[in-house]
């Protein structure tokens, strides 16, 4: 399989992945904080969410566009100022996985060599399409990591509070 499937299917998962390391969690939980500076799994999921609508403007910018620019954002202001802490967990998390399949419909088809086609980020400079499905798929892995740790973190939390 090429470096392009091979990173299309790392995409494509990356939903999938979020949604199973979420399975079984609920409630308070979801607004576990599990140190100081880390997100709650409602603010991680929301995140997900935002950046994927985001990641959509870039990817079909590249693709429809000669070099567009692709704005930066300011993730922690998302989180504060679009108040992801209220947010419905099981809402965020359909759209993330939703608009994921909608990103992965765009791109599985696309000749190889549209995936050399590049835009300029306003903080990371020229990124290509590969670059941003590489971007996108670390993305969601990572958050599934994250997820995993605050669950356990949670876990451990009331394990403590039990004993």
């Amino acid at each position: 399989m090429s470096e392009i499937k091979d990173l299309l299917e790392r995409f494509r998962r990356g939903a999938e992945l979020v949604a199973v390391v979420s399975t079984g969690s609920a409630g308070a939980e979801w607004d576990f904080v599990p140190g100081p500076g880390k997100w709650t799994l409602r603010q991680i999921i929301c995140h997900l969410a935002d950046s994927e609508m985001i990641g959509r403007y870039r990817l079909a910018s590249v693709i429809a566009e000669d070099n567009p620019t692709l704005m930066w954002y300011d993730q922690d202001a998302w989180a504060t100022n679009l108040d992801h802490s209220r947010r419905k967990f099981s809402q965020a998390l359909e759209t993330f996985r939703r608009v994921r399949g909608e990103n992965y419909e765009l791109l599985k088809d696309l000749p190889e060599e549209t995936f050399l086609r590049t835009g300029t980020h306003s903080k990371n400079g020229v990124m290509s399409l590969k670059d941003l499905l590489l971007m996108y798929a670390e993305h969601a892995e990572g958050h599934a990591r994250q997820i995993k740790a605050a669950r356990d973190a949670y876990k451990a939390a009331r394990a403590a509070r039990s004993a």
